[in-house]
């Protein structure tokens, strides 16, 4: 007859939750670089620019 005690559940619990983490950490590490992915990606794109640079270069302050 095979009996468990405490300490071996307690032992199976401390295994899953170290499992649990491991994989937490693994997604926490695929959205930073999926984050860092699309910063890159958006440092890329154009900014758009008028024709006229004079345009927008006074603004009044009054109303």
């Amino acid at each position: 007859m095979d009996l468990q005690g405490a300490s071996a559940s307690g032992t199976s619990g401390a295994s899953l939750e170290l499992a649990s983490l491991k994989l937490a950490k693994g997604q926490q590490e695929q959205e930073g670089k999926a984050a860092l992915q699309l910063l890159e990606n958006s440092a890329d794109v154009p900014k758009s620019t008028s024709s006229n640079p004079a345009v927008g270069a006074n603004i009044d302050t009054f109303a």
